[in-house]
């Protein structure tokens, strides 16, 4: 197996701690309840659907509709979506390391374990992908997912396929090591009391895609971005997957960032971008579900750099962004739209993954977007998301005053790994034209 060196980095002067997911916000306002001694029940909130021809439901903000003509004996009964009705309070300041830190250069640890195990580790792109065989998850040692870390953010996606040993704690445990976990505000959460972390995925014969809703070039998202400190490493396991279709297409901002121009990536630098909250608890409301946290509004760079890596990524996706500070409206949405597109277009920037029942799979929200797709109507599709958070976004200027290193830029990495020079983009003057080979 050939494994590209990754880019180095300097991990910070400190000591490893382990790192708990403790959630104050959760606790204070089941307290709040407690108070009034009151119990606190999901709300199953079932939808009934008529099969022979169902409305069309927006189903890609996962709000989820349940047709539940064999829910007494489907299996995963205890994870299908539910809304309580519980109230939290504003996100403040998370404490976070990125254990990417404390990882071994080599991933030494991962691969001997994985090893160790009988596994097998393949990498699929030049930009995304690893894809471990035979490896359980919830074997790995805490060393071991320090180094998982690190190669997620190299690699920026990694499939583990068939943890069927893995439960939905043992999920809960490995994302709370990579950092705090992330409260949803709006979406399902397993009916199973205890799981208010878990974020539900769920869609059945009873939500048609409504194909009014979203263009498909707008479904390429980071997940919850308006978020102060939106979510690091992320770990979605499919429960139930569709015979056909249900595939996740995973596109790198790093990529995208290297194939721009000096001159737009100095542009783009310089810019920041609103991301907002208002427009998914809208969408919540108008489907009769309780908002838990009120919306914000929070301003993030253009272009950020991973704290591990030191690698600079563009920042930015249509479901959450919706303008660029301190431009005309002309230039921003015509800025927005064109790096919409190079994450949708550039398929030598994607990574497709095609599921299988108790895959895992865990993505970098820091450095790609993702977008599913709903070609399985009318079959099922269950999951369910664990989803620490990251650090606070941090600019190029930000992030080279803090550190005193220069970010760097993925493609040079690769190169310099390769040991040939970085193609050059020309003058393109003076060049003869060129027809289409095929």
């Amino acid at each position: 197996m050939s494994i590209t060196p990754p880019p180095t980095y300097s991990p910070p002067k400190q000591e490893a701690t382990a790192l708990t997911g403790v959630v104050s916000d959760l606790k204070q306002a089941l307290a709040e309840v407690t108070k009034t001694n009151t119990t606190i029940v999901p709300e199953v909130a079932k939808k009934h659907f008529n099969v022979e021809n169902p409305a069309p439901v927006n189903v890609f903000n996962y709000t989820g509709a349940v047709f539940d003509d064999d829910e007494e004996e489907y299996e995963y009964a205890d994870y299908l979506p539910s809304f309580p009705e519980l109230t939290l309070p504003p996100l403040g300041d998370i404490p976070f390391t990125d254990r990417g830190h404390f990882a071994d250069a080599k991933k030494a640890n991962l691969y001997a374990e994985a090893a160790a195990q009988g596994g097998s580790v393949k990498h699929y792109t030049p930009v995304l992908g690893v894809e471990f065989k035979g490896v359980s998850l919830k074997q790995l040692s805490k060393q071991a997912l320090d180094d998982l870390a690190l190669l997620i953010a190299e690699r920026g996606v990694v499939v583990f396929r068939k943890q069927d040993d893995l439960s939905i704690e043992d999920q809960l445990a490995i994302g709370a090591h990579w950092g705090p976990l992330h409260l949803h505000a709006t979406t399902g959460v397993p009916r199973k009391a205890g799981l208010e972390h878990v974020h539900v995925v769920y869609a059945d014969k009873g939500a048609r895609p409504d194909a009014t809703a979203f263009a498909k070039l707008e479904l390429y998202h980071s997940d919850v971005t308006y978020e102060l400190q939106p979510p690091g490493p992320t770990l979605l396991r499919n429960l139930v997957t569709p015979d056909l279709g249900g595939d996740t297409i995973f596109s790198s901002g790093a990529a995208v960032y290297s194939s721009l121009s000096p001159y737009f990536q100095k542009y783009l630098e310089s810019l920041s971008a609103v991301h907002s909250g208002h427009e998914q608890a809208k969408g919540a409301r108008s489907a009769g579900q309780h908002v838990r946290r009120e919306p914000i509004e929070t301003v993030h760079p253009l272009v950020r750099v991973h704290p591990v890596t030191g690698i600079k990524s563009v920042f930015f996706n249509a479901g959450f962004a919706r303008r660029i500070v301190g431009v005309p409206k002309a230039e921003s949405d015509n800025v927005m739209r064109f790096l919409n597109e190079q994450f949708a277009v550039n398929h030598d920037f994607t990574w497709r993954v095609k599921w299988e029942k108790d895959d895992v799979v865990i993505w970098d929200n820091r450095v790609v977007n993702h977008s599913a797709l709903f070609d399985f109507w009318p079959e099922r599709r269950h999951a369910v998301r664990v989803t620490p958070h990251g650090e606070r976004p941090e600019s190029v200027e930000s992030y080279e005053a803090r550190t005193g290193l220069k970010a760097k830029d993925w493609a040079d990495e690769r190169y310099k790994a390769l040991g040939v020079a970085k193609p050059s983009l020309g003058g393109g003057v003076g060049k003869k034209e060129r027809g289409f080979k095929d």
